[in-house]
């Protein structure tokens, strides 16, 4: 991610709220319930619906509340709108509050967005031109072509250079970090294995329709250039490559030509390196055997690197390198993702040993879903069977696995569950339907959002409860609309979108629009850049975002907060409501 105190061409004045009504701007599907957040005082407890085009009445109903919501000082009132069933635009009206935006109601009103949150990674394309009939206006020629400098193993960097080319860019700059790709990439690969249904949908990337879904052929572009950050030598994986400092922010990728450098090995990034490489090994069995397998050593030969290096201290950046440092002094929990990966791909009893004594001895969170705590894909490789090649019906291919495999089965599952016991009920308390509390309201915290919903959805699949699925979807909502600044955090998409993120190619390519389907980072109490700390200072927790392209504290894009929303968004559209 960046930083930098430049000053941005494309930026917005503070949000104002010009509603008091906030609902999910993208749409509901029929059977999942459906509530609208309406901002008080009222005079009323009355609310009427009406057909958007028509003004028909459809029904009328008692609002219910006041709820305090702690993280933005609101007193905050629900429309519950579950009633309305058929497919259809609607508004709701409060007297003296206002009109909603247009509530959609479909079958299909995840559709086009769940594929601009997907195709979002072919937009962050490294190494490649993006032409016209992909990208449509937001093309551009190839970039970051030239081989990087190795590092040194006693400090500074090495003549010796190697290919770096592919992969994705990782937020707003154009660096590469291995840590976050592992994460983004599994997310991707779970999203497929939850919702098999996603291998039919196209997005138009230029692999489309040869054979290999869209959302395969993705993901095997960043595989690629993982598979690079390898040392062929000794199985090591460099932490990350990229310049020594971030580029300017109106800068396209193909206009920078500063020297990219690969950073050291790092225990962290060779450990979530094996792990997804293991993982994607089972996906690509059935389409490409050579490229699984290829996968296979790879992540194999990462596993010895490890196990002959048990102590690594967490990495930091070179003297001379500013870029996103992704520092992260624990591995034991990206090393006990990897063990669990490698047994379910092997079935290897050394892999599943050392994954047992991981856990046995835990120091980490089993249930993290970020890019530094991972613990949690270790756990639903362990509570989950997600190999593609065992479903040839079509069914479901992410399953519970059988208890029998791990001793702390029941533990983890206890666990996972009652984590997700928790979110649901956060839900209730929150005037906005979201579990976030105060504290959680930091860099990213959209990315928690998701990664919630991503976890409920995965409660949901482990029992059938029905309130998981609805607290995941709920937390969908916050993001697309039902939120304290009535903001839609998708650029492209909804009545309030982000317009101005803080994303170099949005700045500098001279399109008016932002790339479409990028996830804003969201509120940030922390205020880390100017912008924020001049336009946020003493506002709640959960209104601090600022729409403008300098605050890369609140509006930054990155892939690993885009895939558990692709992630969310396919649960989704793909778990029938109600």
């Amino acid at each position: 991610m960046t930083e930098t105190d430049e000053p941005e061409p494309k930026g917005a004045i503070p949000l104002s709220e010009s509603s008091r009504i906030h609902v999910n701007q993208i749409g509901y599907l029929p059977g999942q319930r459906k509530v609208a957040a309406v901002v008080g005082p009222v005079n009323t407890r009355t609310f009427c619906v009406t057909e958007s085009e028509t003004g028909r009445v459809v029904f009328q109903g008692e609002l219910t509340g006041p709820i305090a919501d702690a993280t933005s000082g609101d007193e905050v009132w629900h429309a519950d709108l579950t009633a309305l069933s058929q497919p259809g635009a609607y508004r709701l009206t409060v007297d003296g509050v206002g009109t909603s935006p247009v509530i959609r109601v479909g079958a299909d009103v995840l559709t086009d967005i769940t594929k601009a949150v997907f195709k979002a990674f072919y937009f962050q394309r490294c190494g490649m031109a993006l032409d016209s009939s992909h990208a449509g206006p937001w093309h551009h020629a190839a970039c970051h072509t030239a081989d990087a400098r190795l590092p040194n193993p006693d400090g500074g960097w090495l003549d010796a250079r190697r290919p770096h080319r592919g992969g994705w860019h990782d937020a707003g700059d154009y660096g590469k970090y291995t840590a976050p790709g592992a994460k983004a990439v599994a997310d991707l690969l779970l999203a497929y294995a939850f919702a098999p249904a996603l291998g039919q949908v196209s997005w138009n990337i230029p692999e489309s329709g040869q054979g290999l879904p869209d959302v395969l052929a993705e993901c095997r572009y960043e595989l690629l250039w993982l598979l690079q950050m390898q040392d062929p030598a000794t199985g090591g994986v460099h932490h990350k490559v990229t310049t020594k400092r971030f580029p300017g922010l109106t800068v396209m990728p193909e206009d920078d030509t500063d020297e990219w450098y690969f950073s050291p090995i790092s225990a962290t990034a060779t450990a979530s390196f094996a792990a997804v490489l293991a993982l994607a090994s089972r996906f690509y069995r059935p389409y490409d055997p050579a490229f699984s397998r290829r996968c296979l050593q790879a992540a194999e030969h990462a596993w010895a690197w490890l196990a002959a290096h048990p102590e690594v201290p967490g990495f930091r950046n070179p003297p001379d390198v500013f870029t996103g440092e992704y520092g992260d002094p624990n591995d034991a929990d990206e090393r006990f993702w990897a063990a669990v990966e490698l047994y379910r791909t092997t079935g290897r009893a050394e892999y599943q040993d050392a994954a047992i004594a991981l856990c046995n001895g835990r120091v980490f969170n089993p249930y993290g879903l970020g890019w530094a705590d991972v613990g949690g894909y270790g756990a639903i490789a362990c509570l989950f069977a997600a190999g593609l090649e065992d479903d040839e019906a079509g069914g479901t291919r992410l399953t519970p696995a059988p208890a029998h495999e791990w001793p702390f089965a029941d533990e983890l599952r206890a666990g996972f569950l009652a984590l997700a016991d928790h979110l649901a009920g956060r839900t209730t308390e929150s005037g906005y339907l979201h579990s976030l509390r105060e504290e959680d309201f930091i860099w990213g915290s959209n990315m928690e959002a998701a990664n919630r919903a991503m976890h409920l959805f995965l409660a949901h699949r482990l029992t059938g409860d029905e309130r998981y699925a609805q607290a995941a979807r709920h937390h969908l909502d916050y993001l697309l609309g039902l939120n304290p600044l009535g903001q839609c955090y998708v650029t492209g998409f909804g009545s309030r979108p982000v317009q101005h993120p803080h994303h170099r190619p949005s700045v500098a390519d001279g399109v008016e629009a932002p790339v479409p389907g990028l996830l804003a980072g969201g509120p940030n109490r922390g205020l880390q850049d100017e912008a924020a700390r001049q336009h946020l200072a003493g506002r709640p927790p959960a209104k601090c975002y600022l729409d403008h392209a300098g605050s890369y504290a609140t509006n930054e894009i990155a892939i690993y907060w885009n895939s558990p929303l692709a992630f969310a968004l396919a649960a989704a559209w793909f778990t029938p409501a109600g």
